[in-house]
């Protein structure tokens, strides 16, 4: 007699699965919609969350950093958004066209959907949800090889925003996605970039939240780049010091467009931040950039897939991470080449800068090439700061804290310098300081 062994759900699988049966009526979406967010919500319930079993999840055992599902987050009030108002300090008075997005729900109030350049267009993911539009469902119809986290953003998301460039569209004004926690609770968002052929811009997305105060994001941004686009895509994490965010950037590039990439996360008591890039038509090239600061006990996890599809395409890839106290910073990388993606040209490189004896910095890059003629490497490195590069810089009467600041600066400043607009680079560079200076 053969015994069917089956797992015990975790008190934070459970939740999920009471929230999702409370709030399926409330979700926007017709009969399309919700086929696909019960079909979502199947594979993750048969999966539950991912672990350290699973090799993709094996340095962020979600189901363990998970004690707790906290309640869908209510629609925001009038609290919530003057909160929201004052967020997202960093970048001001770089004069980007801000759309909020406030425990979930889209924010036209605090948004600037004013005077929009041609070719752009905007709508709430719940307009779209409920206008059941099969073209748009296909588009975030999960697929086979979609993680259970992202399972359940599809099950569960209420709104976001959709983006969409006309082809030919060329809008220099950056577009600001800010998504602002307020309250104690979970919040599930999806949006949608869609950039046209030969369009270009520039797309930030930040993601920010009260201290203290253990709030749970699950964020997804969908992207399509058409043939001989271009699009910079600047990612910054600075949740709250008690936060749990899952986040992931799923991009499709097309037949010689340009994509880069810029990441950076300084906040968050757990993060997860997933990217899949695929270069799907011949000639696409995509540059990623990305930076963890990390102190106190956080734990942040970037885990990075470039899948070749097509001929001729390019991917360089670079990521450092500095990591203090008992913080703990994981990069995983996989570039893999297709067998009809010949010519690839695909490296990638991390390396981690420890400076405390308890810091810690995984890292696993791999290579998985099914054809023969291409060019692919990866490196990793991990080191602490150079006593003798320290010591020269104090013996000329710099103070020790601001010799380590300087060493660190020259550490992982490459990767500040690759992002291409030069008010965000300034701004992101001036959010790297304020992080050296906020240290012990």
């Amino acid at each position: 007699m053969n015994a069917t062994l089956r797992p015990i759900k975790s008190k934070a699988e459970l939740g999920l699965a009471e929230q999702f049966v409370a709030a399926g009526p409330d979700l926007p979406g017709g009969p399309a919609i919700a086929n696909l967010r019960a079909t979502a919500f199947d594979r993750f319930a048969a999966a539950g969350l991912p672990h350290s079993r699973v090799e993709a999840w094996r340095y962020t055992d979600l189901r363990r950093l998970m004690a707790d599902a906290k309640r869908l987050a209510a629609l925001p009030d009038a609290t919530a958004r003057a909160r929201a108002s004052e967020a997202g300090g960093w970048h001001a008075g770089l004069g980007f066209r801000r759309l909020v997005v406030v425990d979930g729900t889209f924010v036209p109030e605090l948004s600037d959907l004013a005077a929009l350049e041609a070719g752009l267009n905007i709508q709430t993911m719940a307009s779209a949800f409920a206008a059941d539009d099969l073209v748009q469902a296909q588009r975030l119809n999960p697929t086979a090889d979609d993680s259970v986290a992202l399972s359940l953003n599809t099950a569960l998301a209420r709104d976001g925003v959709v983006v969409e460039l006309a082809p030919g569209a060329k809008v220099e004004r950056p577009i600001h996605l800010a998504f602002v926690t307020t309250q104690e609770a979970a919040t599930f968002v999806k949006s949608l970039v869609v950039i046209g052929s030969d369009a270009r811009a520039t797309v930030v997305e930040s993601h920010e939240g009260p201290e203290s105060c253990g709030y749970q994001v699950n964020s997804v941004l969908q992207m399509a780049v058409g043939d001989r686009g271009e699009v910079e895509h600047i990612k910054v994490i600075r949740e709250g010091d008690a936060a749990l965010h899952v986040g992931a950037l799923l991009a499709n590039i097309g037949a010689n467009a340009v994509f880069r990439e810029f990441g950076l996360i300084t906040g968050g008591a757990v993060v997860r931040n997933e990217l899949t890039l695929r270069l799907a038509g011949e000639g696409a090239t995509a540059v990623v950039h990305g930076a963890s600061l990390l102190a106190g006990r956080q734990h942040a996890d970037t885990t990075l897939m470039v899948d070749h599809r097509a001929p001729h395409g390019e991917s360089r890839e670079t990521f450092k991470a500095v990591v203090d106290d008992e913080a703990r910073a994981v990069f995983q990388g996989r570039i893999t080449v297709r067998p009809d993606a010949q010519k690839t040209d695909g490296k990638m490189m991390a390396r981690g800068l420890l400076l405390s004896d308890t810091a810690e910095f995984d890292c696993k890059p791999e290579l998985e090439i099914f054809a023969d003629d291409v060019q692919c490497g990866h490196g990793s490195t991990t080191g602490a700061l150079d006593d003798e590069l320290k010591f020269y810089l104090q013996a000329r009467g710099i103070p020790e804290k601001q010799a380590e600041a300087l060493l660190i600066q020259a550490f992982v400043g490459e990767v500040f310098e690759a992002v291409a607009h030069d008010g965000i680079r300034e701004a992101l560079l001036a959010a790297m300081t304020a992080w050296l200076d906020g240290r012990g």
